[in-house]
């Protein structure tokens, strides 16, 4: 017990290889030492769990990549100042790789919150490129950096509504680190990401766009049509909204 960390989840493969064996969690249930999360899932008693103490051990108990992402990221990271700060009243997104599946105790579970997982694998095996780690106050996770989630809402937006959004989040992005920008554009397996994130980065003309090298870059082949009736951009060969 002295070695579960606050307000985080504890999966049953981790409780056996500290001894307790389902007769024995079962006894700490009943005796109120722990409470069920899930199946295969428990919490301690008096512990406040939110989705980030269930993503700490999706981390470091079950060892998958799955991570904040795109806006919720940008989001920790203080970028996104026009949505609410409150983490608790808006949507969020976790981005993991395509081969990884998401606990059935982790989706049943009520979070409180929408939370979102897209399994892209959008980097690859490039599972820990552009990602950093986040300070909850009791534990430490994993969120991507400033670049990564760029490119990861880029990836991601729909509606018109989420392209102005997008605009916004862009335009605060004057200090991207040119070097991870290009290794993550280099590896991006998503021409629509990557075409639109250069879209968005040339017009409000951030001083560390000149210092990628383009042409190290695959954006595909052919015209996307992200939004009908928008503003084509002959560069990137997408149309935008107006």
């Amino acid at each position: 017990m002295r070695e579960w960390v606050k307000d985080t989840v504890a999966v049953y493969s981790w409780l056996k290889q500290k001894g307790v064996y389902r007769q024995l969690a079962e006894i700490y249930v009943k005796s109120g030492w722990i409470e069920r999360v899930g199946r295969g899932a428990f919490k301690r008693s008096g512990d406040r769990v939110d989705w980030r103490g269930a993503v700490y051990t999706l981390q470091t108990q079950l060892k998958m990549s799955v991570h904040p992402a795109g806006k919720t990221a940008l989001q920790m990271h203080g970028y996104a100042h026009y949505v609410p700060a409150n983490l608790k009243q808006s949507k969020v997104v976790l981005f993991g790789a395509q081969n990884e599946r998401i606990p059935v105790w982790f989706n049943e579970y009520d979070w409180g919150l929408d939370v979102r997982c897209v399994m892209s694998g959008l980097f690859g095996e490039e599972k820990e490129l552009g990602l950093t780690e986040y300070d909850t106050g009791n534990f430490l996770i994993k969120i991507s950096s400033p670049e990564r989630a760029a490119l990861e809402l880029c990836y991601e937006v729909f509606p018109e509504e989420s392209f102005s959004e997008l605009n916004e989040i862009m335009e605060s992005l004057t200090t991207l680190r040119p070097g991870l920008v290009q290794e993550l554009l280099e590896k991006c397996r998503s021409v629509k990401a990557k075409r639109l994130f250069m879209h968005f980065s040339e017009k409000h003309g951030h001083a560390w766009v000149g210092r990628l090298s383009l042409s190290e870059i695959n954006f595909g082949s052919g015209k996307r049509s992200l939004f009908k009736g928008g503003r084509y951009d002959d560069k990137y060969k997408i149309v935008v909204p107006e």
